[in-house]
């Protein structure tokens, strides 16, 4: 008998404290060499909004950290799928810093993120392994490909995918791309079970890691304002970042589908990692591209303009909200084909083409 991984229910933690672009008004905002912005901050603003189209963000409450958004998220799915939580054979959080504390920066990973939803779920069963994955903002994602693997071994049948980040609690405030970063938490129930005649499931991946001159493109930082401590902050190399995004990113979606056996016209949503709008705008005319083709208007849903860049919880979040209808003006129906994509440090890009 054959079987397929679905995807059998869905999730997200969405923090509700909401920071708009005009909050950072008064941020003093400097350059990495240490000198201040000469420009004026709404010029600095109005010019961030234009490339990323973010006009707000969402940052977690001060008690709430990211393995308590990653259950809250996990929980959704679990329920959404109907799943006994006692029959899960893995859980498996994506994330970058762990568990953070309000009012610090220190990243905590031990016990796992994994280990503490499943203590915080209340899972007692043993076989129910709980681990971490490190991927960058595609480690949902690879999470995904990951689990696929298990199941293909016969290792697992039942698991559950979050992907989970406080990234405003490890950003420089003197950073201008500290307005990019956000928190939350989406997850999945992913099943293996017969396929069926529609032929739901996971069709095909794809996965890269360049770490050459790459490597530290998004790495960790002192302070901009240089304020003589020692302590790191995320940072990102905005156009070293673009640049490779567009070359790499398009040929590996393309990798992908054409591994899974789709057709670009099959395609009906592209589920990519939101960082910066204008980059996502291109690197899907450049896959359609690469097929002589034009990408329709409504293939790739967008949340970055009211949620940010929320990391490796970005792709499971937007898909639970077009699940769960809203999301206006997109959908998911059986069949439909769906093809995920991320990129992020490392540098590691992933894809995985999947049928609903």
């Amino acid at each position: 008998m054959k079987f397929s991984s679905v995807i059998t229910g869905s999730g997200a933690y969405i923090p509700g404290e909401i920071r708009r672009n005009s909050d950072f008004k008064d941020n003093a905002f400097y350059e990495s060499s240490g000198v201040p912005l000469s420009t004026e901050i709404g010029v600095v603003i109005d010019k961030f909004k234009a490339i990323t189209g973010i006009s707000e963000r969402r940052y977690a409450p001060e008690h709430i950290n990211a393995s308590d958004m990653a259950a809250a998220a996990g929980w959704q799915a679990l329920s959404n799928s109907g799943l006994d939580p006692e029959t899960l054979d893995q859980i498996v959080v994506a994330h970058n810093f762990g568990d953070v504390t309000y009012g610090t920066t220190q990243s905590q990973n031990v016990p796992t993120l994994a280990s503490n939803v499943k203590h915080i779920l209340g899972i007692s069963r043993p076989e129910c392994i709980a681990y971490d994955v490190l991927v960058g903002c595609p480690g949902w994602l690879h999470a995904v490909i990951q689990s696929h693997a298990w199941f293909s071994a016969g290792m697992a049948q039942k698991v559950l995918l979050i992907g989970a980040e406080t990234l405003s609690r490890v950003i420089d405030v003197s950073d201008r791309d500290s307005m990019i970063f956000s928190d939350g938490a989406g997850a999945v129930v992913m099943e293996y079970k017969p396929a069926t005649a529609g032929g739901a499931g996971i069709l095909g991946c794809c996965a890269q890691t360049h770490s050459t001159e790459e490597a530290d493109y998004i790495n960790m930082g002192e302070s901009y304002r240089q304020n003589g401590s020692n302590t790191l902050f995320i940072k990102m190399k905005g156009r070293k970042v673009y640049e490779y995004a567009l070359k790499y990113v398009p040929a590996a979606m393309k990798a992908c589908l054409d591994k899974s056996g789709i057709a670009i016209g099959e395609v009906k949503k592209i589920l990519i990692h939101q960082a910066n709008e204008k980059m996502d705008e291109e690197i899907i005319k450049r896959f359609y591209g690469l097929y002589d083709a034009v990408p329709p208007g409504d293939v790739m849903p967008m949340s970055i303009q009211w949620l940010g860049n929320s990391s490796v919880a970005t792709i499971p979040t937007l898909y639970h909200l077009i699940r769960s209808n809203k999301l206006n003006g997109h959908s998911i129906s059986k069949g439909d084909v769906i093809l995920f994509a991320s990129v992020g440090a490392g540098m590691n890009i992933n894809a995985v083409c999947y049928r609903a």
